[in-house]
């Protein structure tokens, strides 16, 4: 048997465990620069705000309905997501994070009541955690994602699902959307709807010949899944990213080299630092920067620049270092840089990395001692607390007019509580 642990409107359900007065009120969460609706209770859901839409747009709903809108507030949800897996590790050896909010669990050699066992784990995420969590358990991957979808709809099963008997699957499966369905993307929809296949049971009783003709190994992997014959790898280990890009849009435009150097070195210690959460090297580093195309009558230029690090490295310094040298060197006066960013690639594991005779080895230690600090210093009093000089007080140019506190990531937005 496999589960699939799913947090409900995960970002809206961080924001209200630190806001308890929110639960039944209508809670949105904003994307970069505050533009769109990323996240939606069921409440603002119900009042006909739409994934991604503009801000700007729902301002009306928003005012007349008192909904509460938070900037994204991805640490403390990065934070919390961590949290919940450890819950989930209380009930399986094995789990697969498959998503910031979702995780995949290998329930196969436990023997136990599953029905009682998936409300068990959602119970105790709540308890441990304040995230409402939806566990679905059923024979494979896919029928354990639409078992914890089942949990979202019906109230009643009280956030666990155990859906295994075929005449249960079949009956869920007929009323499934084939659209819903993980594993079926959006251009194979319409090629389904042509053979008449609505739902997810319509999926299942096309021929096999068909199925591997039409749709490849994913769309026959999917068809078996359906039919309760697991064949979708179970991996209790996250791959690691092949690259890392963090980027951002400014509020305003910046047109000194001091200033785009300022949030670009920004940029590339927040890539250092997921870069060595992976344990991992990189051999290149492209920084960028590019004009506001949408503004009319201005200059405009995309500029890029690429950073090389031959003997691969994870090293803070390095990264800030060689991140401002190809800012001043792309920069150009007389342009307003509306974005920039820096995508660190050729990424390798530190165990499949030999060390090169040309290094001092004495700057390597002294260089890596200074990186692993600043990782412990931060890592207790909050991202950012160390930074170099170049990137400034460490705040990006972006809007974040709703940001709620980094209840737990930062020692000074930890909620006190006060006895009368």
């Amino acid at each position: 048997m496999y589960a699939l642990a799913d947090c409900n409107n995960f970002f809206a359900s961080c924001e209200r465990v630190f806001r308890p007065e929110l639960n039944g009120k209508p809670v949105i969460v904003l994307s970069n620069n505050d533009g769109c609706a990323v996240a939606r209770s069921n409440e603002a859901k119900a009042l006909g705000i739409k994934m991604g839409a503009p801000l700007f747009q729902i301002k009306d709903i928003v005012k007349k309905h008192d909904v509460a809108v938070f900037s994204g507030n991805f640490a403390l949800y990065g934070d919390m997501s961590r949290r919940v897996q450890e819950v989930l590790r209380r009930y399986s050896p094995s789990v697969e994070q498959y998503s910031i909010d979702e995780a995949f669990m290998d329930l196969n050699g436990i023997e136990t009541d599953f029905d009682a066992y998936a409300k068990k784990i959602s119970a105790d995420c709540y308890r441990s955690t304040g995230i409402p969590v939806s566990v679905g358990i059923a024979p494979t991957k896919t029928l354990a994602k639409i078992a914890s979808k089942l949990c979202k709809q019906y109230p009643k099963l009280k956030g666990g699902c155990y859906m295994w008997r075929p005449q249960d699957i079949e009956k869920v499966l007929r009323r499934f959307p084939v659209a819903d369905v993980w594993g079926i993307g959006r251009r194979t929809v319409p090629k389904l709807a042509t053979m008449g296949v609505k739902t997810a049971w319509d999926y299942t009783q096309l021929p096999e010949a068909a199925v591997r003709k039409l749709f490849a190994l994913p769309g026959f992997r999917t068809w078996k899944e359906l039919r309760g014959e697991p064949c979708i790898e179970f991996d209790d280990i996250l791959e690691d990213r092949q690259s890392i890009c963090v980027s951002r849009s400014f509020t305003k435009e910046i047109t000194s080299a001091d200033a785009l150097c300022e949030q670009i070195a920004n940029f590339a210690e927040t890539a250092v630092h997921k870069l060595r959460q992976q344990h991992s090297l990189c051999l290149e580093m492209a920084v960028f920067a590019f004009t506001n195309r949408f503004k009319e009558g201005s200059p405009q230029t995309h500029a890029s620049v690429l950073a090389a690090f031959p003997d691969g490295t994870d090293d803070h310094m390095a990264f800030v270092t060689a991140a401002v040298n190809a800012t001043r060197e792309m920069f150009q006066d007389g342009y307003g840089y509306k974005k920039a960013g820096v995508v660190i690639t050729k990424l390798i594991s530190k165990a499949h990395m030999s060390g090169s005779v040309f290094v001092d080895t004495k700057e390597e230690e002294r260089s890596r001692k200074l990186s692993s600090a600043m990782d412990a210093v931060n890592s207790v009093y909050g991202d950012g607390t160390l930074r170099f000089g170049i990137q400034g007080d460490g705040v990006i140019w972006s809007s974040r007019e709703y940001q709620s506190p980094h209840y737990t990531t930062k020692w000074e937005d930890i909620p006190t509580v006060s006895v009368k």
